[in-house]
């Protein structure tokens, strides 16, 4: 993992193995969102306590991006490179993540977890974000 990640508010404090993202849960009807948020996206409530998500997950739907997504995107070579982006299943949420795998080797319902991504590059080094990749133990 790099020395910075794209934004800390997206992540639980240990930045040492895979990224874990922190999501909120409403304490009054149980929804959960990610990012984290002050109130509930379904019942308006403030009573809402931010939590870790799982690391793990299932590919719910994926695509090819393939065209150069508008600021604040930003992407070190000057040509664009297709990438792939999906939602993935963690249970109480669905995420919108990129990922990090051959297209080829996508399909729905395949495990997921999560990862670590170069975003950019800066003078004092690189940027990280969250990315799913295929689980070791996919079949």
């Amino acid at each position: 993992m790099s020395s910075r990640v794209v934004d800390v508010a997206l992540f639980a404090e240990d930045f040492g193995g895979a990224p874990v993202l922190v999501g909120s849960r409403c304490t009054d009807d149980g929804t959960v969102v990610f990012p984290a948020q002050e109130s509930c996206p379904r019942c308006c409530g403030r009573r809402v306590r931010r939590e870790p998500l799982p690391q793990r997950g299932t590919l719910w739907s994926w695509t090819v991006q393939h065209f150069r997504p508008r600021a604040p995107f930003r992407q070190d070579t000057a040509e664009f490179v297709p990438f792939a982006v999906g939602y993935v299943d963690l249970g109480d949420v669905i995420v919108e993540a990129r990922l990090d795998a051959d297209p080829a080797a996508l399909r729905i319902g395949l495990p997921m977890r999560a990862c670590w991504l170069p975003a950019w590059n800066e003078a004092d080094g690189d940027v990280a974000t969250f990315a799913f990749s295929p689980a070791e133990d996919a079949p």
